[in-house]
C-alpha cells in the first residue's frame, strides 16, 4: 500500500497522513540488547514512482512517501564493535562492513521505519545471527573499504557470496563535500537518514525493531564512480539519474528487541 503526499507549508510536500516522526528519535525507556558503532556511511538515494515500490512490500506495511515519490536507498558503511549486552566486543566477530538496499515504510500510520530488501556483511558470523535474531534478509559477501585523509575519497566494494540471488556487486568511489550538520525535521535528507524502526518478516508475522542514537552529522557527498547490481537482484529498476548523495561519519548505536507487532496470516 502506499499514501499519496499533500501540500505542506511553504510550498514543500509533506507526506500523508501526518505522521510522528519526531517520538522515534527518543530514546526508549528500556535496556538496548546489543550495542553498535556505524561508521563512514554514504547515503544513496533514488526516487521511485510509488506504484514500483509498494508491490515489493510485505502484508502488514504501507510505503512512505516524500513530495509524491518513494525512495530506495543504497548505504554502504562499516560496523565497529558489534556486541550484545555484557559481553566485550571480540575482533573479527565485532568489526566488519556491511551495504544495504532500503525504502521506507510505516505501520499503520505510525512508527515509521525501514524495509531492507539485502543487507550484506563481511562476516559469516554475524549474517547467520542476524538472520535468526533479527530475521533480516542478510547476505555474506566479499568486501572492502578504503578511507583517505579529509577531503579525499573513499571507496567502497561488495561482491555477494551466498544466499543469493546472484551476481550482486556493488563499487561505489566518493568524496564528501562541505560541512557536516544534523539534519532539519521536515527536510527530506531528514526523511531519508534519521530512520529508528526496522521492519522484518517471519513465520507468517511481521516484527519491529528500534535503534537509538544521536542525530546524524550529515554533509553532501560527490560520487565519482557507481557500478552496481544489488537494487536489481531485489527486483529494483534503478533510475538512470544519478542518486542524490551524502555521507555521516558515524553514530554510536543502541539497539532494542525485536518485537512481533502483527499475524500476516490472521489481519
Amino acid at each position: 500500500m502506499w499514501w499519496p503526499t499533500r501540500e505542506g507549508t511553504g510550498g514543500m510536500k509533506a507526506p500523508v497522513p501526518e505522521i510522528d516522526r519526531l517520538s522515534p528519535t527518543r530514546r526508549p525507556e528500556e535496556r538496548p540488547v546489543m550495542y553498535q558503532r556505524w561508521r563512514h556511511l554514504l547515503f544513496l538515494h533514488w526516487a521511485l514512482p510509488p506504484e514500483v515500490m509498494a508491490p515489493l512490500l510485505p502484508p502488514g506495511l504501507t510505503l512512505d512517501t516524500f513530495d509524491g515519490k518513494a525512495w530506495v536507498g543504497l548505504v554502504p558503511f562499516t560496523m565497529r564493535g558489534v556486541r550484545p549486552r555484557g559481553l566485550p566486543a571480540v575482533g573479527f566477530l565485532s568489526d566488519f562492513h556491511e551495504t544495504n538496499v532500503r525504502t521506507y515504510v510505516h505501520f499503520q500510520g505510525k512508527d515509521p521505519g525501514v524495509w531492507f530488501f539485502s543487507l550484506e556483511a563481511a562476516n559469516a558470523i554475524a549474517v547467520r545471527l542476524a538472520r535468526a535474531w533479527f530475521k533480516l534478509p542478510y547476505q555474506y559477501a566479499r568486501m572492502e573499504l578504503t578511507t583517505g585523509g579529509e577531503g579525499e575519497p573513499l571507496a567502497y566494494r561488495s561482491e555477494r557470496l551466498w544466499p543469493g540471488p546472484t551476481p550482486a556487486t556493488c563499487a561505489v568511489r566518493c568524496t564528501p563535500r562541505g560541512p557536516a550538520a544534523p539534519s532539519t525535521p521536515g527536510t527530506l535528507q531528514h526523511f531519508l537518514v534519521e530512520r529508528y524502526f526496522l521492519y522484518s518478516t517471519a513465520r507468517g508475522s511481521l516484527f519491529r525493531g528500534q535503534v537509538h542514537h544521536p542525530p546524524y552529522q550529515v554533509r553532501g557527498a560527490g560520487v565519482e564512480g557507481l557500478d552496481e547490481s544489488l537494487l536489481a537482484a531485489a527486483g529494483i529498476p534503478r533510475p538512470a539519474e544519478p542518486p542524490m548523495a551524502l555521507f555521516s561519519e558515524g553514530v554510536d548505536v543502541d539497539v532494542f528487541r525485536l518485537r512481533r507487532v502483527q499475524s500476516l496470516s490472521g489481519r
